[in-house]
C-alpha cells in the first residue's frame, strides 16, 4: 500500500466517494480539483440530476457541478466502476431505528458494496458518525468476505466528518481533519491523502480514537444547548430574558462558551450522537445518565413550544383545538434547506394530535414528511400568515426577521407570536411569548 503515498503526492490516486448526500457531495468536489473521483450513490435520480450538471444540495452550486462533471468528477450507480478506484470513502447516513438505537443499515450495505469489487492495495476510510468500535467491529469483517485481510491486502481508517452546512466561513478544505488508522502505516496514508486538500490533519492513535472524537464534539453541543434551555425554562418562570443573560456571561473572556436556547435540536449529528454513545456506554455496563439526561430536555424543548401556543392562544380566549397555527421555519437551523431531525417535525405532529390546523412556510424548503403527513409550504409570508390566530417561529431565517409586527397584525385573524429563536421582541396589540424570554408564565 506504500505506492498510494506517491499516488496522492503525484496527484495520480483516483478517489471513490460512496454517498453523494450533505457529506460526500461537498468531499467529492473537494477531491475533484485535484484528483479522479468516482462518486456512488445509490440514489439514481440523485446521479442522473449530478450527471447533467446540477446540485442537489444546496452548499455545492449547479455551476461547480457542471464545471467537474465527466472531467474529474464521475457520478455513478454502478459500483463496478468502484473497482478503478485506490480510495474508497464511506460517507452515508446513520440514522436511528424507532426504538432510538443506531441504525448502520446504510454502513453495512455500503461495505458490502465495496466488499464486492474490493482488490488487494485498496484503502477504505469511514467518515459516517458513529459510536467507538464500529470500524473495526462492524466495517472491516464485512470487507473480509471479500477473502482479502485488512491492514495487509487493503488499509482502512476512520476521519469523522466535519461538514456544517451553510456554514460559508468554514468549508471542507478549511476545517482541521481528524484521522486514525488501523495502525501507524495506514493512519500515514490516510492523513496524506486528507492533508492533499485541507491545510490541518490531527492524527489520532487509533480508529476507536477518532471515532471518539466525533462523540466528544456534537455531545459537548448537546450538553451544553440541554444546560441552557433548562435555565431558559427556569429565568422564563422568574421574568428573566434567557438570551440576555447568556450575552452579558460571555462577555467574560474565559471560562465561558455561548449557547442559546431553542425550540430542540436538529441535524444529523447532534440529536443522534447521544443515543449512539449511550447505546455503546450501555455494552461496558454504565449508564451515561448525563448524557440521556441532556437528551431528554432538548427533545422536552418541543413539547415546551406547543405549551407556549396553548398559553398563548389562551391569553386571546383561543383553543389550541380548531386554531389555525402556522409553523414559521421547517429546516433545522437558518438559511439552509435541509430539514433532517428537524424539531418542527415533531412540533407539527404534536399540534395535528391536539387538534391545530397547521399550516406552514419556509423559503428554502417546499414541503416536510411527518406522521402528520406531508405539508407544503405556502409560497409567501402574507399567505402563510393570512388568517393565522398563532404563528410559531422555529428556524431564525434571515427573511423572517424582517416581518414586522405590524404586518403581523394586519394579516392575522388573531396576533399571538411564539418565538423559538428571539427574533423579535413583542409589542403593543400583539400577544408574544419566547422561549427563554422572561415572561412570567402561570
Amino acid at each position: 500500500m506504500q505506492n498510494l503515498l506517491t499516488k496522492i503526492k503525484d496527484h495520480d490516486a483516483n478517489i471513490g466517494v460512496i454517498g453523494l448526500g450533505y457529506v460526500g457531495l461537498p468531499l467529492a468536489i473537494e477531491y475533484s480539483k485535484k484528483f479522479s473521483v468516482i462518486g456512488f450513490d445509490v440514489n439514481s435520480e440523485a446521479v442522473k440530476s449530478l450527471q447533467s450538471g446540477r446540485s442537489h444540495i444546496q452548499d455545492v452550486p449547479d455551476q461547480i457541478i457542471a464545471t467537474n462533471v465527466n472531467k474529474s468528477f464521475f457520478p455513478t450507480d454502478d459500483p463496478a466502476e468502484l473497482k478503478n478506484c485506490d480510495f474508497l470513502i464511506i460517507c452515508v447516513p446513520t440514522p436511528l431505528t424507532e426504538e432510538r438505537l443506531p441504525d448502520l443499515t446504510y454502513i453495512k450495505s455500503a461495505c458490502g458494496t465495496i466488499a464486492g469489487v474490493l482488490r488487494e492495495g485498496q484503502f477504505v476510510i469511514l467518515e459516517s458518525t458513529t459510536y467507538p468500535g464500529t470500524t473495526e467491529e462492524v466495517v472491516i469483517p464485512i470487507l473480509e468476505e471479500s477473502g482479502l485481510k485488512a491492514g495487509i491486502d487493503f488499509g482502512v481508517a476512520y476521519s469523522p466528518e466535519r461538514i456544517d452546512p451553510g456554514n460559508k466561513q468554514f468549508t471542507v478544505d478549511e476545517v482541521p481533519k481528524v484521522v486514525g488508522g488501523m495502525n501507524i502505516a495506514c493512519t500515514e496514508i490516510a492523513a496524506a491523502l486528507y492533508g492533499s486538500i485541507i491545510e490541518e490533519i490531527i492524527p489520532v492513535r487509533d480508529m476507536h480514537t477518532a471515532e471518539s472524537v466525533k462523540m466528544m464534539e456534537n455531545i459537548f453541543r448537546n450538553v451544553n444547548i440541554a444546560l441552557v434551555n433548562e435555565m431558559a425554562l427556569i429565568f422564563e418562570r422568574m421574568g428573566i430574558d434567557t438570551w440576555e443573560v447568556v450575552d452579558a456571561a460571555a462577555t467574560k473572556p474565559y471560562g465561558f462558551m455561548p449557547f442559546y436556547p431553542g425550540p430542540g435540536i436538529g441535524g444529523h449529528c447532534i440529536p443522534l450522537d447521544p443515543f449512539y454513545m449511550s447505546y455503546k456506554a450501555k455494552k461496558y455496563g454504565f449508564i451515561p445518565r448525563f448524557i440521556e439526561t441532556s437528551g431528554e430536555i432538548n427533545e422536552f424543548m418541543k413539547m415546551h413550544a406547543v405549551n407556549l401556543v396553548e398559553k398563548g392562544l389562551k391569553q386571546v380566549g383561543k383553543r389550541i383545538y380548531g386554531a389555525k397555527v402556522t409553523v414559521m421555519g421547517l429546516a433545522y437551523k437558518k438559511n439552509i434547506n435541509d430539514p433532517r431531525e428537524s424539531p418542527s417535525i415533531k412540533i407539527i405532529e404534536e399540534l395535528v394530535r391536539l387538534g391545530a390546523k397547521v399550516q406552514v412556510y419556509d423559503p428554502y424548503v417546499p414541503s416536510l414528511r411527518t406522521c402528520a403527513g406531508v405539508f407544503t409550504s405556502a409560497t409567501s409570508i402574507n399567505e402563510a400568515l393570512d388568517g393565522a390566530e398563532c404563528a410559531l417561529f422555529l428556524t431564525d431565517h434571515d427573511v423572517f426577521r424582517e416581518i414586522s409586527l405590524e404586518t403581523m397584525k394586519e394579516v392575522m385573524a388573531a396576533p399571538v407570536v411564539v418565538d423559538g429563536k428571539n427574533m423579535f421582541d413583542g409589542g403593543e396589540g400583539i400577544i408574544y411569548l419566547g422561549i427563554g424570554k422572561g415572561m412570567v408564565i402561570p
